[in-house]
């Protein structure tokens, strides 16, 4: 009786199962759209749910085909003029093995996490077509640069920068971008008074947010430990890597929990209250932190690190906020920018690392401020040049009504009444907790009854 080819080949039979895991943690990751999707609805008015729905969608949509027809070959190019390689223009199209297209598609899916960040930032407010042209050009030029100088053995990857799984690459990236593009559209309507006071517009559902967020964090695991894991050793004789991908493992959910823990201490600290929404994005700022050094830190580190990474959430937000008077409507950059680069560069103190690591701090320093310059200045080009096309952001009329109608023709809630009687009751709340008008177009004693004046009633 014959031997089965996969039975007469160890290697086939690694490679198989090896295969068989890459995609399955790649359509993990890909799951994490939904709670992308989710966590931004929920943070948004009810009347650009829609809006957000809508460009979570086409950022996976236009931006994977750029990444393969244009992306895949500036990431090469960057790689070979910058660490002093060969490469070959759109080798992509016509791989050695078909096993190249599964580790393209692997890449794919943190590339669209970095490009549906952005939306979180500048929800309520800009064009559908400003943002597919930004993701356009992410997808093709501004992330695989990124990815050219680090994963691909560019420059930074030879000066030494280390990144396990994206924290720096993907969110760090994905969070300097989403806060240079919020900077540049300008805040929503009634954000900012004139005398700086700041006025509080809440998110429509905090269950979509909580349910979003906790999808994210059911998918990071794809994010870190498939990307830590081979389960089998290249002559198939047992699990490869089984302690290294149980480090992985462990740093990534105590990373997480301390994210939540620390967001809500400092809210606590701040306000009196466990804020349930810092509770949520700490859990994921803290995922963030540990997504450049889950590879390398210790189990205590984890902590250490997670809970500074959820800790520093509701002081940057304000910061953002307050002092820089920027409207990032989904926390973005605290969440990933000010989390990731965090986490990228605390792998750099021997403290936190394993025995032999041997990350150099410099180079990390280096790697950070090349990714977060190119980042902020092409981003920043791409929104300008929009900007001054009058191109980026809709009408005030538009805006008022809600971008879903503006844009998409479409009521996300129907049977509540028209746009501008959202379920979220268009409030727009001053520090003090009172109402305002929303653009000075509706009495301030607007409730949660769908709008409504007594006039009305």
């Amino acid at each position: 009786m014959s031997l089965l080819p996969l039975q007469a080949d160890p290697a086939s039979v690694a490679t198989a199962v090896n295969t068989v895991w890459v995609l399955t943690v790649t359509f993990l990751i890909f799951f994490m759209h939904a709670g992308f999707a989710m966590l931004e609805a929920g943070q948004v008015r009810s009347k650009n749910v829609a809006n957000q729905l809508t460009k979570n969608m086409l950022t996976w949509s236009v931006g994977v085909i750029v990444f393969f027809l244009i992306g895949a070959t500036v990431e090469a190019i960057t790689a070979g003029v910058t660490g002093g390689g060969s490469y070959s223009l759109f080798a992509i199209f016509s791989p050695e093995s078909t096993l190249s297209w599964v580790s393209w598609l692997f890449g794919a899916v943190f590339a669209m996490t970095a490009a549906t960040i952005v939306s979180g930032a500048v929800a309520g407010r800009m064009k559908l077509r400003a943002y597919v042209t930004y993701t356009v050009i992410l997808a093709g030029v501004i992330y695989p640069v990124v990815t050219g100088l680090t994963w691909a053995g560019g420059f930074l990857s030879a000066f030494g920068f280390t990144d396990f799984a994206g924290g720096m690459i993907v969110h760090g990236m994905g969070g300097i971008a989403g806060l240079t593009a919020a900077a540049i559209v300008g805040p929503r309507l009634d954000r900012f008074n004139d005398d700086g006071s700041i006025n509080v517009i809440p998110g429509h559902s905090i269950t979509f947010a909580v349910l979003g967020t906790l999808i994210l964090c059911f998918g990071w695991y794809g994010f870190n430990v498939g990307t830590a894991a081979a389960p089998l050793s290249a002559d198939a004789s047992g699990l490869a890597s089984f302690e290294y991908v149980g480090r992985v493992a462990l740093t990534t959910t105590l990373g997480m929990a301390a994210g939540a823990i620390g967001a809500g201490a400092l809210s606590l600290f701040k306000t009196g209250k466990v804020d349930t929404l810092y509770v949520a994005n700490g859990m994921l700022a803290g995922l963030v932190g540990i997504t450049s050094n889950t590879d390398l830190i210790t189990w205590w580190a984890a902590l250490v690190i997670g809970g500074l990474a959820g800790a520093q959430l509701p002081i940057v937000f304000g910061l953002v906020e307050e002092y820089l008077k920027i409207d990032d409507v989904c926390a973005v950059f605290p969440v990933h920018g000010s989390a990731g680069v965090l986490g990228a560069l605390l792998v750099g103190i021997p403290i936190f690392t394993v025995p032999g690591a041997g990350v150099s701090f410099v180079s990390q320093v280096v790697g950070v401020a090349v990714i977060a310059g190119w980042t902020i200045a092409a981003t920043a080009a791409v929104f300008l040049v929009l900007k001054a096309l009058g191109q980026i952001r809709v009408s005030r009329e538009h805006e008022l009504e809600g971008l879903d109608v503006s844009e998409h023709g479409v009521d996300t809630y129907p049977e509540f009444g028209s746009p501008d009687t959202a379920v979220d009751g268009g409030r727009v709340m001053r520090p003090d907790g009172g109402l305002v008008s929303e653009a000075n177009e509706a009495s301030s004693d607007v409730t949660s009854d769908g709008g409504r004046t007594e006039e009305e009633n």
